[in-house]
């Protein structure tokens, strides 16, 4: 199995030019534009195309999408290696499906174009579940919790969106949960939003915004690695899961996966995960809070097993 990489030269030039995602070779390092869907079955009636299971193992390769700016979950090192939590499990998928990877850089914006239009087979994007995008992709089982949060200069912390200045902006993530929650739940509060993380980031430190609402995975990492932020909100809106996605009826593949994640879950694999590639960042704290392992969330194996057990009396 061999995994795609790309020059530090290449990397920076694509964070300038955010709308050409590279789709990277994993034969060679070599790149293509990838603006040409993959051939492959076209669910009926949808104009979804997809690859089955069997297409990907025939073509011994599999595409999958990424974040290449957002550390520690999926980014590009100093090596042009492509590093993080999402990366960690697209290397075991690969391994485990005895297939190459293609590892495709996406904006959160592009994640479901990217599915429905076949330039990736799986996304691995930190792509949080809700019913609105799971009417357009098919997601697996869990492997992560996550909730919203929001981080501000310490000069000027938020903690609190209620009362809000009229002439203050919200920095947001153009296609993430965060712009969705609070177009709905504060329609009053200015965004200002942003094509990448990268983007995103540049514009708190810029001073563009008062404070950046994202997933608060995100913005505790970013208060870690930053002196001079504080996640004032370290929990807005709901609790949620974070969890792969493929186009919608392929289910060929998106029961691999949930078999995959499932017996994944016997060897503790996401803990390990965790553990290479996010401890450095969150600590051991986090731990527990932020796994998931089997594709069970903790609150909903209890229920689950209440359940089972008032039944069974």
């Amino acid at each position: 199995m061999k995994q795609s990489k790309i020059t530090r030269r290449s990397f920076l030039l694509g964070l300038g030019a955010v709308s050409a995602a590279a789709v990277l070779s994993a034969c060679g390092g070599s790149s293509a534009s990838g603006s040409t869907a993959v051939s492959g079955t076209t669910a009926s009636g949808s104009g979804v195309v997809y690859r089955t299971l069997d297409e990907i193992k025939a073509a011994g390769t599999i595409n999958i999408g990424v974040f290449s700016d957002k550390n520690p979950f999926g980014y590009v090192d100093e090596n042009g290696e492509y590093q993080g939590y999402d990366i960690y499990f697209g290397n075991r998928i690969g391994e485990d499906l005895g297939v190459e990877i293609n590892y495709v850089s996406t904006e959160a914006a592009n994640r479901i174009e990217y599915l429905q239009t076949g330039k990736v087979d799986v996304i691995l994007a930190n792509f949080t579940v809700t019913p609105e995008r799971a009417e357009e992709v098919d997601f697996a089982l869990p492997y992560m919790n996550v909730a919203l949060g929001v981080i501000s200069p310490e000069s000027n912390v938020i903690t609190s969106l209620d009362n809000w200045n009229a002439g203050d902006q919200m920095i947001v993530i153009s296609g993430t949960t965060a712009e969705t929650y609070l177009t709905k739940n504060y329609p009053d509060i200015p965004l200002q939003k942003y094509d990448s993380y990268a983007t995103a980031k540049n514009a708190l430190e810029n001073g563009n915004g008062v404070a950046w609402a994202n997933d608060n995975t995100e913005v505790i990492a970013f208060a870690n690695q930053n002196p001079g932020y504080t996640v004032g909100i370290p929990s807005l809106g709901s609790a949620d899961t974070i969890a792969p996605a493929v186009s919608k009826g392929n289910t060929t593949v998106l029961d691999w996966l949930n078999e995959e994640i499932r017996a994944l879950g016997e060897e503790n694999f996401f803990h390990k995960d965790y553990e290479a590639t996010l401890v450095d960042t969150y600590g051991a704290d986090y731990e527990d809070e932020l796994v998931v392992e089997g594709g069970e969330v903790a609150g909903e194996a209890a229920s689950e097993a209440a359940a089972s057990s008032a039944a069974a009396q």
